[in-house]
């Protein structure tokens, strides 16, 4: 934009500030000093000849005005200094006028410009600022509602989106550095390339703020890793679906739960990031239900299931011990059916509380099935607190689950029958572990009444068509 030499001042009429200097502009004027005044609401506004209808807000916009008045110096076609509001002695200062302002306030402050409003400041971005989409554009036809328009277009999980318009992609965009085009990778089952956009429009249909965008991208990227295996997960005829646990810094910016009813409805940030993942797998993969997502039962989980970690115990987080640096945020994944609980009420020892949790773990999928899932525990802080209180690590907790979850060697497999081909190649006098190694993650969290925890077993361990937890960093 090519800014004329001399004074630019912006004002609105509706702005008290803005009615107070307009005396103040027509002495500047009357003085021979050039002066170009836009006016932004108002076409007949200030009675000044220098008058130049910015209704349209582009020379707001472009200039960069977050407050009425504005006054700016401009020489040699470039910006020199600006000043905001009224303040008499800095006006006189600005325009080496000493008696500007004779018989008004000292200081009066000024108004937000109409160019930073909410919508209108995105719109004037989209307009004037560069930014493009690849996204098709679609009209709603003026009488018809645009969440039902969404939903007879096969866009819903089943309960409302929020429209994905211009303004709203544009705001959720601002929420990373990464430009529109990058393509993270392809989505199954159709293999589709998924851009961060994509990505946004997604978000923004889950009910997403911008400052979620960098945890749903992380856990897009922990999805796509061929170690989580996304289609066999969504394909399998079984219940489960993706699982987001979020540790780090990012969880109290962004504000997270990771207290009273964690794994429940109630928190923006921990529903919407678990259903922008969710849909993102419907729309742009097209992972249906009963189509590609052939699962028999599947559970509430694949609307959205995202929470974050209780870091404020003794034990090492979970993104700590899959390798993210302290102080670092992340995201693991993992495949998760819905929640057992556990209750125990009695126990003030570790080795009994471990009892009864290994009791809950060893009916998962079936009491004669061992190695065919992963599991992950989210011990409830007064259970976790029988474990700080005799000092023991997490690696401690852990290691005592697997030697209590040695079971009978009946089935390795599906199913639940004593045939040659479904017994365990070894065993340790007739047991085997119910879980294989690292098949036991254990998180911390939950609300503090309540000598309770959770049971959240998943998929197929890792195999020719199973599942890995897969972490990644948060950029």
């Amino acid at each position: 934009m090519e800014l004329p030499n001399g004074y630019i001042a912006v004002v609105k009429r509706d702005c008290p500030t803005c009615l107070l200097v307009e005396p103040v502009l027509q002495s500047i004027e009357q003085s021979g000093r050039p002066l170009t005044v836009y006016t932004q609401d108002d076409p007949n506004f200030p009675a000044v000849r220098g008058r130049i209808d910015d209704t349209e807000l582009e020379h707001s916009y472009r200039l960069a005005i977050e407050t009425v008045p504005t006054l700016i110096l401009v020489a040699n076609g470039a910006e020199e200094k600006r000043i905001i509001g009224w303040e008499k002695d800095e006006w006189a200062s600005f325009t080496g006028i000493t008696s500007i302002g004779e018989g008004l306030p000292t200081y009066r402050p000024g108004c937000g410009s109409k160019s930073v409003e909410p919508n209108i400041a995105e719109m004037l971005a989209i307009r004037h600022g560069g930014f493009k989409t690849s996204a098709r554009k679609l009209e709603v036809p003026e009488l018809e509602d645009d969440i039902e328009y969404c939903f007879e277009r096969g866009w819903s999980d089943g309960l409302p989106v929020v429209p994905p318009t211009l303004p709203r992609l544009y705001r959720m965009l601002a929420g990373t550095s990464l430009s529109a085009d990058y393509v993270l990778g392809l989505v199954p089952p159709n293999l589709v390339p998924l851009s961060i956009e994509k990505v946004a429009i997604n978000a923004v249909m889950a009910g997403c703020k911008p400052e979620y965008m960098p945890v749903v991208i992380a856990a897009v990227e922990a999805a796509l890793d061929p170690a989580f295996c996304l289609h066999g997960l969504l394909a399998t005829t079984w219940h489960s679906g993706p699982m987001i646990v979020v540790n780090g810094p990012i969880r109290e910016r962004i504000g997270m739960n990771w207290k009273g009813n964690v794994l429940g409805q109630g928190n923006r940030a921990n529903s919407t990031i678990g259903r922008a993942l969710q849909l993102i797998v419907r729309n742009v993969g097209g992972g249906h239900p009963q189509f590609a997502d052939q699962s028999t039962f599947g559970h509430p989980g694949k609307l959205s299931f995202c929470f974050a970690e209780d870091e404020s115990t003794p034990w090492q987080t979970l993104g700590e011990q899959r390798g993210i640096e302290a102080g670092r945020s992340s995201v693991s994944l993992f495949s998760a059916d819905g929640v057992q609980g556990v209750v125990d009420q009695n126990s003030r020892d570790p080795q009994s509380l471990i009892a009864s949790i290994a009791g809950t773990l060893r009916a998962v999928n079936h009491v004669d099935i061992s190695n065919a899932s992963d599991a992950v525990v989210v011990v409830g802080p007064e259970h976790g607190r029988v474990f700080d209180n005799a000092g023991w690590t997490k690696a401690q907790a852990t290691a005592a689950l697997h030697e209590a979850l040695l079971v009978p060697a009946k089935d390795l497999g599906m199913g639940t029958d004593d045939s040659e081909s479904t017994k365990p190649l070894s065993s340790r006098n007739g047991l085997v572990p119910k879980f294989r190694p690292g098949g036991l993650q254990l998180i911390r969290a939950g609300g503090d009444a309540g000598l309770f925890s959770a049971i959240i077993p998943g998929w197929l361990m890792k195999g020719p068509l199973g599942t890995d937890p897969v972490t990644k960093e948060i950029r």
